[in-house]
């Protein structure tokens, strides 16, 4: 049977975790990855020991807002698995590049999380996918063989980084470089 004092503080701490993960995704749309932690608690109602107790760091939140988004990516990314290599490849960096641009904070996130240790960043799940289809491209020949997932991503993260805001820009400038792995 549930310990009836506990029951409240669960409900509670769920309303305080809802409401910091909405005040964080308003204010990484408004401001990037560098918003103060402070409003974020501020807007949610809420003191920063408890945003803390919530998220242990910066990169924590980050992890948890955009989630949804990455996840989202993951499934296309085995979505594109499907087809050809090459097309697949190049759909995958087109997508993320574009989910990248469009999501004020998201290229600043998933470099920190490449320096992370854990399996379950948002670089991981990025990562992970982006191996497989570089993966099947080199399998097929479809791309240089030199060219390493990891490339890739530093290309992506970097062209995101420069025209965060600007998706088509950044297609164009990913483009450019995509033209350089053809074989």
């Amino acid at each position: 049977m549930a310990n009836p004092k506990t029951a409240p503080q669960r409900s509670d701490w769920q309303r305080n975790h809802e409401r910091l993960l909405a005040a964080a995704a308003a204010l990484v749309a408004r401001d990037g990855a560098q918003v103060s932690l402070e409003e974020i608690a501020r807007d949610a109602g809420v003191g920063s020991a408890t945003l803390h107790r919530h998220f242990p760091s910066r990169q924590a939140l980050l992890e948890e807002v955009f989630r949804d988004t990455v996840e989202r990516l993951r499934r296309r990314a085995r979505e594109l698995a499907a087809g050809d290599p090459r097309t697949g490849l190049v759909s995958w960096l087109e997508e993320l590049t574009i989910a990248a641009a469009d999501t004020r904070g998201l290229p600043a996130s998933l470099s920190a999380g490449a320096k992370a240790p854990a399996d379950d960043t948002c670089h991981a799940v990025v990562r992970e996918a982006t191996v497989m289809l570089v993966d099947r491209a080199s399998e097929a020949a479809a791309i240089r063989p030199e060219v390493s997932p990891d490339d890739l991503l530093t290309l992506v993260e970097a062209v995101t980084q420069a025209t965060e805001g600007d998706p088509p820009t950044a297609l164009r400038l990913l483009s450019l470089a995509l033209d350089g792995i053809r074989p």
